[in-house]
């Protein structure tokens, strides 16, 4: 069987020296600057100790003006190169640098939020419109408070235009030439949670009657024409991913979805992080809360990954895919049980690095008894206000808030805290 500490080898012959990736979580360490701080870089140098395979940052937003959160990093503007970028390429060296101090590559996560860009956040002001495929408001619940909080939190989306559609495309492709500049080992599009990627690969949030709506392929021309013009401007070695979403996807249009996946590995991603959810359905933080799998092995390992099957499934479409398999893992039998199940190359781990950046070490060291290479984690408890607001967003966003407080911790120095 497959062991943790294998290497992997990416198509573009980049090397993980283990299975084991930290993944993107939100830091919200970037400032009213957005930019990469000292505080940012203190922790990505806790997790450049901890012997990952790889480490994922968290969301670099390729527009300013449409941010996921106010304290994301984020490109203020086009990037030329190095020389007339002096300033913006020197933050992001540093980074790259103490990310990969020790070795481990790092992947640059970009994004754009499109309509998940909520009022505050951003550049654009608070009564200006977002942007998305089609003009349809975020799905928050039918009821009459769900649907006003929806629209306060986050403005209804205009439809992109051609031009739009093409200055984001060059903003992914500018930030990509930023990231392979300053060092980064490569980078990753965030084509899952809801974010404008997966708005467009998406039939329930992309009804476009245009070369970018109707057909799978069609909804798939956003990120291919990204993925192909990022690879015309960066080195050969340099890594291309993307997270891809799992949950949206039903019964009825699965063969869209391998469909768009096919596609991606015709074009020549070198891997696909398996997650899923959205704000409207945040699976990725609640999947394993309230929607729990049935017990199909004797090992409670074989619960903790929340996207195994929807990966199985893509692996035996596409066996030569690179693929990561994000959400739920907790413990070294957790990894195991999905490599066993021949559903992944890597395994990435979420919530445990931000409670101890060192986590990967714990599941790799072969002298630590399975039973005690783990970290039990119990769900956050909502203040007692949350609780009388029908939103799973709430939920799902006081799990990552609590997280994000435990990466703050990292950085200041100080312990983190173990949900009890």
């Amino acid at each position: 069987m497959a062991s943790l500490s294998d290497s992997v080898k990416l198509p573009c012959g980049l090397v993980f020296p283990n299975r084991l990736v930290k993944a993107a979580m939100a830091e919200m360490l970037a400032g009213f600057q957005n930019i990469p701080t000292p505080s940012l870089i203190n922790v990505y140098d806790q997790w450049a100790k901890g012997d990952w395979g790889a480490v994922l940052t968290g969301n670099v937003q390729v527009d300013v003006n449409h941010l996921g959160n106010p304290f994301d990093v984020a490109l203020s503007g086009e990037y030329t190169d190095a020389e007339t970028n002096k300033d913006l390429f020197e933050k992001y060296r540093k980074y790259a640098e103490v990310s990969q101090a020790h070795g481990t590559p790092t992947i640059a996560q970009l994004c754009h939020p499109g309509r998940q860009s909520p009022r505050p956040a951003g550049r654009r002001g608070v009564f200006a419109s977002t942007i998305a495929p089609s003009p349809l408001p975020l799905d928050m619940g039918d009821g009459f408070v769900q649907r006003w909080l929806g629209w306060f939190a986050f403005p209804p989306p205009r439809e992109m235009t051609q031009a739009d559609i093409d200055t984001v495309t060059r903003q992914f492709v500018d930030a990509a030439r930023l990231m392979a500049d300053a060092g980064f080992s490569g980078i990753e599009l965030h084509g899952a949670h809801g974010y404008l990627i997966d708005q467009f690969l998406n039939p329930k949030s992309n009804v476009r009657t245009d070369a970018y709506g109707g057909s799978a392929a069609n909804r798939a021309k956003f990120v291919l024409d990204i993925l192909q013009q990022t690879r015309a401007v960066v080195p050969s070695h340099f890594c291309i991913g993307i997270k891809f979403n799992s949950a949206d996807h039903t019964s009825s249009s699965f063969e869209d979805t391998m469909t768009q996946i096919g596609l991606l590995a015709d074009a020549g991603i070198d891997f696909i992080e398996i997650s899923g959810g959205s704000y409207e359905d945040p699976k990725m933080f609640t999947a394993g809360q309230q929607q729990p799998q049935p017990e199909k092995s004797a090992r409670t390992a074989a619960r903790e990954a929340f996207f195994l099957e929807f990966a199985a499934a893509v692996r035996t479409r596409y066996p030569s895919l690179i693929l990561m398999l994000t959400g739920g893992f907790r413990s070294r039998a957790g990894a195991h049980y999905a490599l066993s199940q021949n559903a992944c190359d890597l395994v990435g781990i979420g919530r445990p690095a931000a409670i101890d950046p060192h986590f990967s070490k714990l599941l790799l060291d072969d002298s630590i008894e399975e039973s005690e290479a783990q970290l039990k984690l119990n769900k956050i408890p909502l203040p007692f206000w949350a609780k009388m607001i029908p939103l799973a967003a709430i939920g799902a966003g006081a799990e990552s808030t609590y997280y994000t407080g435990q990466i703050q911790r990292i950085a200041k120095g100080l312990k983190t805290i173990v949900p009890l």
